[in-house]
């Protein structure tokens, strides 16, 4: 099934799939948050380097599914697979766009 993401949404995904921390970065603001998995990092250096951990200890693919916009947030609900514990499972995205750029993000279970 395919969704129509937000450019800065879309781009972040289509990065994650490449696996370019770099590009995933950019496509953040330059003071923006993303919390994780109980941590969070502030600023794109702190976010290219959580994505690049990311990909270098798991490998993993992510299917977003559905979109909805919800309490002035964009909710993108993705399907991950991978050798990560726990796998496969879905997960929300919270989206906060910010211009052409993305200002938050928080991934939940």
């Amino acid at each position: 099934m395919s969704i129509d993401l937000p450019d800065a949404i879309a781009a972040y995904f289509d990065n994650d799939r490449k696996g370019n921390a770099t590009a995933i970065a950019e496509s953040f603001t330059q003071d923006a948050v993303v919390i994780d998995e109980g941590n969070t990092y502030t600023g794109r250096d702190a976010i290219r380097k959580w994505m690049a951990n990311a990909s270098t200890k798991y490998t993993y693919t992510v299917e977003p599914f559905s979109i909805e916009e919800k309490d002035g947030k964009t909710v993108v609900s993705s399907h991950l697979v991978g050798n990560f514990p726990g796998s496969p499972v879905d997960l929300r995205y919270f989206f906060v766009i910010d211009g052409d750029k993305i200002a938050k993000l928080e991934i939940i279970l």
